[in-house]
């Protein structure tokens, strides 16, 4: 724990970006029965029938110092797909970065492993060299800011129904270009101190 809230603490060097990454399972739904549409004084109205579609998943990674993100849709979470997310995160996302540091939680694709799964060894150690990983502590997921942000896209995009990975790709992309113009930021405030003034007596030794 002190090791993120330190991370947090420090000023922001684009060179050393300290970026959340989190994933989030979305079920897609269809309609059963067609939505009443909106009118003057009454909003859309669904029934609670719907059709399973499937489940994708959604990467999201935020720099909430810069006010920068990045969302990627793919079918899965496998080992796979986390490396080549960090790929993408290295090589075009945070490409003017010396080092991403990056948030994460213990999810068994969070780690090394996955890059020589997916990449020749010196790939892997190519793209390694440019990333740190720091975890949060068990049972303190709430940590990260990307869990933060997470929130922040199912109130504004994700938090309703969407029946196709191929509209659920274009709704992202259209919040993400928004809320990055924007230059949206996470003003973290919870710090060492407030830890250990709150959380100390569930501390072990």
């Amino acid at each position: 724990m002190y090791d993120i809230l330190d991370l947090y603490q420090e000023p922001y060097d684009p060179k050393r970006p300290v970026v959340g990454v989190d994933e989030k399972m979305k079920q897609l739904m269809g309609e059963k029965i067609e939505p009443l549409p909106m009118r003057e004084g009454s909003p859309l109205r669904e029934d609670y029938a719907y059709i399973r579609k499937g489940c994708v998943n959604v990467f999201v990674a935020v720099d909430h110092k810069e006010g920068k993100r990045d969302v990627k849709v793919t079918d899965r979470r496998t080992r796979r797909d986390f490396a080549l997310y960090v790929k993408r995160l290295v090589e075009e996302v945070f490409q003017g970065a010396d080092v991403i540091r990056l948030v994460l939680d213990n999810l068994n694709t969070h780690n090394e492993t996955s890059f020589y799964e997916t990449f020749r060894v010196e790939e892997a150690d190519r793209l390694l060299e440019k990333v740190e990983f720091h975890y949060t502590p068990k049972h303190g997921s709430w940590l990260n800011v990307a869990e933060v942000e997470v929130a922040a896209m199912d109130v504004e995009c994700t938090g309703r129904r969407i029946e196709n990975k191929e509209t659920l790709i274009e709704e992202v992309e259209a919040w993400l270009e928004k809320r990055n113009k924007d230059g949206k930021k996470i003003d973290w405030r919870f710090t060492r101190e407030d830890a250990d003034r709150k959380l100390s007596k569930h501390y072990t030794t």
